[in-house]
């Protein structure tokens, strides 16, 4: 009796965890087994025979039947006046096959034994899902929120299963109060010790590729392929696709009708400005495509290097490099380039770079940052625009401007 309750008393494992009653009597016994060397010194003269359907258990002890005053492994042998009280008519040399009950195991080691498979059983279970998430890894998941943190929200899935949303992996303009549901990307499960830590993003462009085959039907059929999505999370994205379809238009499928298909997918992403660019081979034309907004007027490579030298007119160029210069930074990421933007009619133009005797270097290092690499491009922006566009304060702006009005007036 006392076996058959404590395999009934698991039941719950089963039912909880979604173990079937297999796989729980193969860790039982795996769980039992040491549970008898550590009393007997050896379990292989033991036979565990468990019964999955009906949930009994059984442990028997085999033993040959030596004569009194001769046994030299308790374990492995009995004397025969012992064997006879199990059965009268045993002789010597015969083997002997003796029940084993729990309680014959002791308290201390029952105890031991139940948290043993406690143990066990939680180990398979965390086995299973990280198994479960690591095939899930690089595709859209769903969660609910179940506790925010500082640095991260928990997230729990139907199944109970905890997710972290660390803080950098969150779109800046991120909110949610608990019980929303967040949709992200599983971007990595690691097992610490035993438990799998499950890690979500919403940060990676991973996760707008697979909004796009998500949301436009003909990328998920792969009439249309998303060749590569560069982000700024929350700011701006731009996404190359491509189409083998000549009769298809990759980026007007993708933005639908008054931007009626891509409006979901901005709307997730906290409002990113997403540009849909068509894909080519032709490094130029790809260039040229990926400064929109902004009209290109010529394009010269270098291939060694890497490095592309873009022509506009005067008025273009405020939109080729784009507020906080995320456009030209999103174009060369987008491309493979390093982009330096030139103005039409601005040969005599001066690298800021020929200024470090009078501007100190950080401050140069900033306007760069800002896609402003020369005297012209800072003297024809206007101060407020400079110092939304810079982190630099209007005074030190104010001393920038005099000095490079100073050297075009000589």
């Amino acid at each position: 009796m006392e076996n058959i309750a404590l395999i009934d008393s698991f039941s719950e494992f089963k039912d909880d965890k979604l173990i079937d009653r297999v796989t729980l009597m193969a860790i039982l016994e795996d769980v039992l087994r040491n549970a008898l060397k550590k009393k007997y010194g050896d379990d292989d003269n033991f036979d565990i025979i468990i019964n999955p359907d009906k949930g009994d258990l059984e442990i028997w002890r085999n033993r040959i039947v030596v004569a009194d005053g001769e046994v030299e492994e308790p374990n492995q042998e009995i004397e025969l006046s012992e064997a006879r009280k199990i059965e009268p008519d045993f002789e010597v040399g015969e083997d002997v096959a003796e029940a084993v009950k729990l309680i014959d195991l002791g308290r201390r080691s029952i105890l031991a034994l139940r948290q043993n498979l406690i143990s066990k059983i939680h180990e398979h279970d965390n086995t299973n899902i990280y198994k479960h998430f690591k095939d899930l890894v690089g595709e859209i998941y769903t969660a609910e929120v179940h506790h925010i943190r500082h640095r991260a929200i928990i997230l729990l899935d139907d199944e109970g299963n905890e997710i972290i949303l660390p803080k950098e992996k969150q779109i800046p303009s991120d909110f949610f109060r608990k019980g929303e549901n967040v949709k992200g990307i599983i971007e990595s499960v690691e097992l610490k010790g035993n438990k799998p830590t499950i890690i979500m993003s919403r940060t990676a462009p991973v996760f707008l590729e697979k909004l796009f085959e998500q949301e436009i039907p003909e990328v998920f059929d792969g009439l249309i392929t998303v060749k590569k999505v560069v982000r700024m999370p929350g700011e701006k994205a731009k996404v190359a696709v491509d189409s083998y379809d000549d009769r298809i238009d990759p980026v007007g499928a993708c933005v639908g009708m008054k931007g009626s298909r891509i409006h979901g997918i901005v709307r997730e992403l906290g409002n990113e400005n997403i540009d849909v660019i068509n894909y080519t081979t032709n490094i130029q034309l790809f260039i040229t495509r990926a400064l929109s907004p902004a009209r290109v007027t010529s394009v010269k490579l270098n291939e060694e290097t890497k490095r592309a030298e873009v022509l506009l007119k005067p008025e273009e160029v405020s939109k080729a490099i784009g507020r906080g210069g995320h456009n030209i930074r999103l174009a060369g990421q987008l491309t493979g380039y390093e982009i330096d933007v030139f103005r039409e009619g601005a040969e005599e133009d001066v690298e800021l770079s020929e200024f470090t005797d009078e501007i100190e270097g950080w401050i140069i290092a900033e306007f760069s940052k800002a896609g402003l690499d020369t005297a012209k491009s800072i003297l024809e922006q206007d101060v407020q625009d400079l110092v939304k566009r810079t982190d630099l304060e209007e005074e030190t702006i104010l001393d920038v401007i005099r000095i490079l009005k100073e050297e075009f007036e000589e």
